[in-house]
């Protein structure tokens, strides 16, 4: 199982790398009102989140899954955010949308997550309903809502970190 992991982990950093726009890959949006969760069967180290509840506060909606390499070399900044602007009104949602069967299951979601120190919730969209209702099309992939529950802000793939953290900061001091 690790071998066929560590085999599809390879593959899926290739997919994300070949499906990343490059140029202008950070855009603000704009400003529609961001979907709702939708479709997610299993919430992991949280209880069901809507985006509604979270009115209020700035919302960063991250999709990724546990074998894309990308995917993997932005937690760091992900975690770093939740630590960082937590207790000022953020809020770091996870969503974990599958490339591969074996990305399906729940207890390897488990692993991923202990393996990588995530603490924020993560919402597991097996069936491509929130990534659907987003448009999304890319691994890894940042949408920030503000608080009054609006897209203001995307990132398509790695890098830019300085900018979106520069946006999560303005989201924040905003009315």
């Amino acid at each position: 199982m690790l071998a066929a992991i560590k085999n599809a982990a390879a593959c899926a950093g290739l997919a994300a790398c070949a499906a990343i726009t490059p140029a202008h890959a950070a855009a603000p949006v704009n400003n529609t009102i961001a979907p709702e969760f939708a479709g997610i069967d299993t919430w992991l180290n949280s209880e069901p989140l809507t985006l509604a509840q979270l009115r209020g506060k700035v919302v960063l909606v991250d999709f990724w899954t546990f074998a894309c390499g990308n995917c993997i070399n932005t937690l760091p900044a992900v975690k770093s955010w939740h630590r960082k602007y937590a207790d000022k009104g953020l809020v770091v949602v996870g969503v974990h949308t599958p490339e591969f069967p074996f990305e399906q299951d729940t207890h390897n979601v488990q692993r991923a997550i202990e393996r990588f120190g995530i603490t924020y919730p993560v919402a597991q969209d097996n069936r491509y309903a929130t990534w659907a209702a987003y448009g999304n099309q890319y691994w890894p992939a940042f949408y920030l809502i503000d608080k009054h529950g609006r897209v203001a802000y995307t990132h398509v793939g790695e890098g830019d970190y300085a900018q979106t953290e520069a946006v999560i900061e303005k989201l924040l001091a905003a009315q």
